[in-house]
């Protein structure tokens, strides 16, 4: 490894950590005199910004915590190659889970995961969209269906030996996203030992292990 390369790795991680730190969700409920960490779960995330300011702006942090996860990936590729593309991408899901704007608090980093998965391999979408719709329509727990789709990534990552570095990457981010949902594995197994592990029972300050993004 070249001084080139490590500083392509300290310029990709520094700048798409703090591109994914930016968020959406915080900026937009400051504009507006919302206390968004005070209300609904208290993420700050997609998933509780439509809870709190409606289904618009919860779409709307969605897609701008997805295009976190997407430019770094792009722009970091083209300017210096795949491997420095996927440093990018990795960092920038770290910023959004680990904020420095935010005190070091963030969102759960589904959304923005999705956007580095498109922009590195899509194709790996296709397993994680699956295993999350089947444990949520199982579920009804976003937060435990992103688990299963890190699970997925993970498999999916194994066993796709092309490229080894690809399959290091893929293994680390769905590791990184399945520590951030430790509350929702804790909130689920708890449900299952008390026999309450159905939608209909689940209580309403449950809401911030449910969700995901």
């Amino acid at each position: 490894m070249n001084a080139t390369t490590i500083l392509w790795i300290v310029v990709a991680a520094g700048c798409s950590y703090l591109i994914g730190a930016i968020n959406p969700a915080s900026l937009i409920a400051r504009s507006r005199g919302v206390d968004l960490a005070g209300s609904g779960s208290g993420n700050p995330g997609a998933t509780n910004a439509a809870r709190v300011m409606g289904r618009k702006t919860g779409i709307a942090v969605l897609i701008f915590d997805v295009l976190k996860g997407v430019i770094p990936v792009l722009v970091f590729r083209w300017l210096a190659g795949p491997g420095i593309g996927e440093i990018a991408g990795f960092a920038a899901v770290l910023g959004h889970i680990t904020s420095p704007f935010l005190h070091g608090k963030g969102g759960k980093g589904v959304a923005t995961t999705i956007g580095v998965v498109l922009a590195v391999y899509p194709l790996w979408l296709i397993p994680m969209a699956i295993a999350f719709a089947i444990i949520f329509v199982w579920s009804r727990r976003t937060g435990l269906a992103s688990v299963a789709a890190a699970i997925a990534l993970i498999a999916v990552a194994l066993v796709d030996h092309h490229d080894r570095e690809l399959s290091v990457f893929g293994v680390l981010l769905g590791i990184l996203i399945i520590i951030r949902h430790q509350s929702n594995i804790r909130s689920a197994y708890t449900s299952m030992r008390a026999g309450q592990f159905r939608p209909e029972h689940r209580q309403k300050d449950d809401a911030s292990t449910s969700e995901s993004s």
